[in-house]
């Protein structure tokens, strides 16, 4: 279960480097019991590219919207901009991604 949270500044503090080189996090919420289970803001360095990693798939629910930027997905060969949503659910595949002007998304991530 996360913590309850009132309102609060969201775009503020620190941006804390992830395992994806070029990639940072501002994490808003998680749930205590299962850290991978999260709400926040991630922020793209312009020429962070996932290609190495190849397609991804993960076991939980996925909703990103783009706050800011671009993100490229290389197999759909489409680029999605800011004010575009992705719901996934598990097991979709989906990238990888490239972004050239780097970008900046909500990311939140549940299980069924």
């Amino acid at each position: 279960m996360k913590v309850e949270y009132e309102f609060f500044v969201a775009d503020t503090g620190d941006w804390t480097p992830t395992e994806q080189a070029g990639v940072a996090e501002r994490v808003l919420s998680r749930d205590s019991g299962d850290p991978q289970m999260l709400t926040r803001l991630a922020r793209w360095a312009p020429g962070v590219d996932t290609s190495a990693a190849g397609v991804i798939v993960h076991d939980y629910v996925e909703e990103v919207y783009l706050l800011k930027g671009e993100l490229h997905d290389l197999t759909l060969g489409r680029t999605f901009r800011e004010g575009e949503f992705a719901m996934r659910r598990p097991g979709m595949r989906h990238g990888p991604y490239r972004t050239d002007t780097g970008c900046v998304m909500l990311e939140t991530r549940y299980r069924q």
